[in-house]
């Protein structure tokens, strides 16, 4: 089993009238809401964070791509993988990951990946997103051409990192006459890749097919297990039989003492990120071409009836959509799922929403010292299974 401290280092000082006012705190949200010294301080206080997770034995810490928007504040998540770089030598670096559905210039991935390879001394991992249908408005790019741009950027990233003479790509998108990346990556053939998927099946096919770490976003735990049920199945169609740990369970976690404790203090961080953060609103994260009719009628029933600003804070939780609760009743939900889902990689948010430090690093102490030991522990006896 392996652990991942994943930051989306939001910026939690909304205006009080927000519920009210403002349909999303992404794309026309306004920037006036910044306030650059408080800004200023949460960033260095979220790479704090990321660095402190290295030394309490996390296996990887991660940052993500997001634009024009409250709910994380990585336009460039390269630059914050490169302040950790020098500051970490353990723990993966991990990039989950870069938007290359939405750069015009994909080379320049291809090249600041291949820099970051060096720098971490091979501890890079490499995400790529498709990126949210809201960050196609924000860069001018019609939502129906993000599956094509996303699959040619990957390609062309790919064999920049894997070729070692000049070549040419000319695609429906893309047109380069020399692609000649320097550095190399250090990493042979390249670095692992990790994509994350919300039940689009040409993702889950994309992944099996190139053996590379299927995530999954925030849904509950019914509709994780058909998601990651269709990548084993996708892979098994081709003769491939997935370890766990090329599954990632993407979840946000709160750890105190007691479960009276934790409820009380999670409570309110866990409800601004469902009711805050992830007010986007199905026009803005899906708009209409994003995606194919098959996997739209997935994703809109992993959804469920309600949108998630609408989830109370028991449904989040009774659903698996967050682990709340004193170490050993995170642990023991740990167990349940990984017997259920069979998953091998446990990708935490712990900095959720409008969290202060304290709390955070608290929950990341328990949750280090006693959780992650007991897992670790459970997995080296027994491989759990994976059930389809």
């Amino acid at each position: 089993m392996k652990f991942v401290f994943f930051h989306l280092m939001p910026y939690p000082y909304l205006p009080d009238d927000f519920d009210e006012k403002y349909a999303s705190p992404s794309l026309d949200f306004p920037n006036k809401h910044f306030d650059r010294k408080l800004g200023n301080k949460l960033y260095h206080r979220y790479l704090d964070e990321l660095e402190y997770a290295e030394k309490l034995g996390f296996d990887g810490i991660a940052v993500n791509e997001h634009h024009q928007t409250a709910y994380g504040l990585m336009p460039a998540p390269n630059i914050m993988a490169a302040a950790l770089s020098r500051r970490t030598s353990k723990a993966k670096v991990m990039v989950l990951g870069n938007a290359i559905g939405i750069r015009d210039h994909p080379l320049r991935v291809a090249e600041e990946i291949a820099m970051l390879d060096h720098l971490t001394d091979g501890r890079l991992v490499s995400g790529f997103v498709r990126g949210i249908g809201w960050e196609y408005y924000a860069h001018s790019i019609s939502p129906t051409r993000s599956r094509d741009r996303f699959n040619e950027a990957h390609d062309l990233i790919v064999k920049a990192w894997t070729s070692d003479e000049v070549f040419q790509w000319v695609s429906p998108n893309y047109e380069f006459r020399y692609v000649n990346v320097w550095p190399r990556p250090l990493q042979e053939p390249h670095p692992p890749i990790y994509i994350p998927g919300a039940g689009s099946t040409e993702t889950m096919k994309f992944c099996a097919e190139r053996r590379y770490t299927y995530m999954s976003v925030y849904a509950p735990t019914p509709v994780v297990k058909r998601w990651f049920d269709g990548y084993r199945q996708a892979a098994n169609d081709i003769g491939y039989e997935p370890d766990p740990e090329k599954l990632g369970l993407s979840i946000p976690v709160y750890v105190a003492e007691t479960d009276e404790q934790a409820h009380a203090e999670g409570r309110q961080h866990i409800e601004w990120l469902f009711h805050k953060g992830l007010k986007q609103g199905l026009e803005r994260v899906m708009p209409p071409g994003y995606t194919s009719l098959s996997s739209l009628r997935g994703m809109l029933s992993a959804r469920g009836a309600k949108p998630f600003n609408e989830l109370t804070y028991e449904e989040i939780i009774d659903n698996g959509m967050a682990v709340v609760g004193s170490p050993d009743t995170v642990g023991e939900r740990f167990e349940a799922m990984i017997d259920e889902l069979g998953f091998g990689q446990i990708i935490s948010l712990m900095g959720v929403g409008d969290m202060p430090h304290y709390r955070t690093v608290k929950s990341m102490e328990l949750y280090a010292t006693q959780v992650m030991p007991a897992l670790r522990r459970r997995s080296s006896e027994a491989v759990p299974a994976a059930v389809s």
